[in-house]
């Protein structure tokens, strides 16, 4: 059976996986999987991924969790658009979280960014989720 918000499905494992106090994970590939935790090593909230084939023709992407004096780094991670109610946010109206302490994660024209390279880029696009 196919999912149905495979972005969601790694982000829940990101989740379960810091609560049991994981080293790393594994979640199925593809490429928005791939930039949207690009963004994330970027920012600092995990160690780093790897991608490979764990069958022909089938991506697998090992992540690295981070943890910080025994703490996971990421506190809370939330999706925000959803396969059935997508939120789009214009550069005037990228979202504040936790008053720039937390990131978003956007999908815009130039490619998956966070919301202060979006910002500067000067682009919006569709807020895909919430981290701090």
């Amino acid at each position: 059976m196919a999912m149905s918000d495979p972005l969601g499905d790694m982000l829940t494992r990101i989740r379960n996986g810091q609560m049991a106090g994981r080293g790393s994970i594994s979640s199925p590939g593809s490429n928005l999987r791939r930039n949207v935790l690009a963004v994330l090593q970027r920012e600092g909230y995990i160690r780093g991924y790897d991608a490979s084939e764990s069958e022909p023709g089938k991506a697998s992407l090992a992540i690295e969790l981070k943890y910080h004096n025994g703490q996971p780094v990421i506190r809370e991670l939330k999706r925000v658009s959803k396969p059935g109610r997508r939120v789009y946010a214009g550069v005037k109206e990228l979202p504040r979280v936790y008053n720039g302490l937390g990131i978003a994660i956007l999908s815009t024209p130039r490619g998956v960014m966070s919301d202060a390279e979006a910002r500067e880029a000067h682009v919006g696009g569709e807020v895909l989720c919430t981290v701090f």
